[in-house]
C-alpha cells in the first residue's frame, strides 16, 4: 500500500478545496421522460445510487431488466428485513452470556445499522429510513435515548417509509425515544398555581422540521411573500404554546397505569420500545388554538381526541406537501431540486391519483422517476447533484464491493469524531440532524451561485482527512473491531491484470459512467505503479500484486471530489 499512502497526500490537500468549489443543484428547467428501457448500464447505476446504499453487477442487471417503476414497485414490496431492536435484544443476550451484567451500548446499533445497510435486500427501504431518520431526528447523543429505544425507533421508520405520512407522523409523535429526545414524555398539563407550562419541545419541532416548516410555502417549495416581499410565517408563539397544551399526557407504556407510571415508576420492561399511552389526568382541558383550529375547553380531558385533531391539522396543512418533498429529495437525488421537480412530488402527496394524500410509496416513487432525477443530461451539469455524506460513502464501499463480517456481526464503534468520518447513525448533536436543509457555505461558489449544499456543512479539513485515512485504512486492511468488516474485491480481481478494465469497473459501479480522463488516468497511474510479477513469481505473489491494484482503484476513486459529489 505504499503506493496509496503516497497518493492519499494529494487528494488530502486538494480535496477539501475541489469539494468547495463544486456546485451543487439545478436551475429550473422541463424535461421529457426519458426512462423507457432500454436503460443504460450509466442510467441503471445512477438511479441505483439514489435508491439503495451502493450500486452492484446484480442490482444494474435487475432494473436493466425490469424498469425503473417495478424495481421500485418490487423493492416496496419486500417486507423490513433484519429488524434492528431484534438484534440488539439478540445481543444484549450473548453479552450477558459471556459478561454476567454487560448492557447494550451504540455500537449494537451500529453493527445492524451496518450489517443492514450492507447486506438487506430491502435497499430502497434501507435507504428511504435513513433520509426520513434525518427529518424525524432523535440522537443517541442524548443519554436518555437509550439503544434498545432507538432501535425500536428505526424499525418504526422502516416500518412507515412506504405508509401514509400520516400514521408515520403519529408513530413518531408516540414513539418514547422521541418523547424523552424532545421532552414530551411526562408533559404535563398547565398549573397556574405553580406557574407551570407545559413542554414546547416537541410542539415547536413538530412544526419546524417535520411537517410545516417556518414560512408558508407555494406547492412548488417557494416561499410565499407578503405585500412587502418578506416571507410570511407559517406559525407563532401562541401557537406553539397552544399546540403544546396538545401533548400533554403522553407517557410511559404500563399495562396498569398509575401516577407514578406517568412519571416513570415501575417501568414496563417495554416501556422504551412500546408507543407511549394516554393518562387523562394530566392532559390539558383549557381551550387550545393553532394553525387556524381551536380546540374548546372540556371539562373532561381527552388527549387521543385533541392529539387527533392537532395531527390531522398538521397533516392536511398545505405546506407539508412541498416540505417534504423538497428535503426527500435532498437527501435521495440532490441538495437543490427545480421549483418544477417540488410541485411534480408535492402534487404526489397531495393526491397520488386515487384520492389519497400522504402515501409515501407513491412519494418515493414519484422522487426516484421523475424526468430531474432520470436525465443524464442534467446531471452531467456541473450544477446537478448532492455531496455524498460519509455514511453512504461508508454504505457505498460495503454493499459495492460485497463486505462480509468475519465475526457475523459487523463490529463497528462510533465514527463520529472528524478523525474519522465525522457521522454515526442516530448520532447527529442536535434536532437539526448534522446539517441543515438550507446550508450554504461561506465564501464559496456554491453561495455564490444561490443554491444550498448541506452536507457541506461537515465538511472541513480535518473531516476530509480523517475521512481519507478511514477510507485508506478501511480499503486496505478493513474497518471495525479486529478489521472485522473486509472485502475480498472478488470482481476487482477478475480484471485487475489489465489496469483499463478496472478503472472502467470503477467508473461502472462508483461514477455511473461520468469518470473524466483526468480521473481515469490518475488511477491508471496508480495501479500499473504496481507490477504484477512474473517469472518465478508464486500464485500467492501475483494475486498479493493484483489485490494491490484492485484497492488502490477504489480508493483514488473513492478519494475524488468526482465521487463526492452524486450526480
Amino acid at each position: 500500500m505504499g503506493a496509496l499512502r503516497s497518493m492519499t497526500r494529494f487528494f488530502r490537500t486538494a480535496l477539501t478545496g475541489l469539494l468547495f468549489a463544486a456546485a451543487i443543484g439545478l436551475s429550473a428547467c422541463s424535461l421529457s421522460n426519458g426512462g423507457s428501457p432500454p436503460i443504460a448500464t450509466s442510467d441503471a447505476g445512477r438511479f441505483l445510487t439514489q435508491a439503495t446504499f451502493g450500486v452492484t453487477d446484480a442490482d444494474i442487471s435487475s432494473v436493466q431488466a425490469i424498469g425503473y417503476g417495478n424495481w421500485i414497485v418490487q423493492q416496496q414490496a419486500i417486507a423490513p428485513t433484519g429488524l434492528h431492536q431484534a438484534y440488539v435484544d439478540a445481543r444484549l443476550l450473548q453479552l450477558q452470556a459471556a459478561t454476567p451484567g454487560a448492557t447494550l451500548s451504540p455500537n449494537q446499533f451500529y453493527e445492524t445499522f451496518w450489517a443492514q445497510a450492507a447486506t438487506g435486500q430491502d435497499q430502497l427501504r434501507q435507504r428511504v429510513k435513513f433520509a426520513l431518520s434525518e427529518i424525524f431526528v432523535i440522537s443517541m447523543v442524548d443519554p436518555n435515548v437509550d439503544v434498545r429505544g432507538a432501535a425500536s425507533y428505526y424499525d418504526m421508520l422502516g416500518a412507515n417509509a412506504f405508509g401514509n405520512y400520516r400514521n408515520l407522523l403519529q408513530a413518531v409523535t408516540l414513539h418514547p425515544m422521541m418523547g424523552n429526545y424532545l421532552t414530551s414524555i411526562e408533559n404535563q398539563k398547565e398549573d397556574p398555581t405553580t406557574g407551570r407550562h407545559p413542554d414546547e419541545n416537541y410542539a415547536r419541532e413538530v412544526m419546524q422540521l417535520m411537517t410545516i416548516g417556518l414560512y408558508k410555502l407555494n406547492d412548488d417549495g417557494t416561499t410565499v411573500l407578503d405585500g412587502n416581499g418578506n416571507p410570511i410565517p407559517t406559525y407563532g408563539q401562541s401557537d406553539i404554546q397552544d399546540l403544546a397544551k396538545v401533548f400533554t399526557g403522553m407517557s410511559w407504556y404500563s399495562p396498569s397505569p398509575t401516577n407514578s407510571t406517568f412519571l416513570g415508576g415501575n417501568r414496563d420492561s417495554n416501556a422504551d420500545v412500546k408507543p407511549m399511552i394516554l393518562y387523562p389526568n394530566y392532559h390539558s382541558i383549557s381551550q387550545k388554538t393553532f394553525l387556524g383550529v381551536t380546540i374548546p375547553a372540556s371539562t373532561t380531558p381527552d388527549p387521543a381526541g385533541d392529539i387527533r385533531i392537532a395531527l390531522d391539522t398538521l397533516f392536511n396543512h398545505p405546506n407539508v406537501g412541498p416540505f417534504i418533498s423538497h428535503e426527500l429529495i435532498q437527501r435521495l437525488v440532490t441538495s437543490n431540486p427545480s421549483p418544477a421537480y417540488v410541485n411534480r412530488v408535492a402534487t404526489v402527496f397531495n393526491n397520488d391519483g386515487t384520492g389519497v394524500r400522504g402515501n409515501m410509496a407513491a412519494v418515493i416513487s414519484a422522487i426516484l422517476t421523475d424526468a430531474e432525477a432520470r436525465s443524464s443530461t442534467l446531471a452531467s451539469a456541473n450544477t446537478y447533484g448532492k455531496v455524498r455524506e460519509p455514511i453512504v460513502r461508508m454504505g457505498n464501499w460495503m454493499r459495492t464491493f460485497k463486505a462480509t463480517s468475519a465475526s457475523g456481526h459487523f463490529l463497528f464503534s462510533s465514527t463520529s469524531v472528524p478523525t474519522s468520518l465525522d457521522q454515526s447513525p442516530l448520532t447527529s448533536g442536535s434536532v437539526f440532524n448534522f446539517y441543515q436543509p438550507g446550508y450554504v457555505p461561506p465564501k464559496t461558489r456554491v453561495g455564490g451561485l444561490g443554491l444550498t449544499a448541506p452536507e457541506l456543512q461537515i465538511v472541513d479539513e480535518v473531516s476530509t482527512a480523517g475521512y481519507l485515512n478511514t477510507m485508506q485504512n478501511t480499503i486496505g486492511s478493513g474497518i471495525g473491531s479486529g478489521n472485522d468488516v473486509q472485502s475480498a474485491y472478488s470482481g476487482e480481481l477478475a480484471v485487475a491484470s489489465d489496469a483499463n478494465a478496472l478503472a472502467d469497473r470503477m467508473n461502472r459501479l462508483l461514477l455511473n459512467g461520468s469518470m473524466s480522463a483526468t480521473l481515469k488516468s490518475k488511477i491508471l497511474t496508480a495501479v500499473t505503479s504496481v507490477a504484477i510479477p512474473g517469472g518465478t513469481a508464486t500464485q500467492a505473489q501475483i494475486n498479493a500484486a493484483l489485490l494491490n491494484r484492485a484497492k488502490l482503484a477504489v480508493f483514488v476513486t473513492m478519494a475524488s471530489p468526482e465521487y463526492l459529489v452524486q450526480r
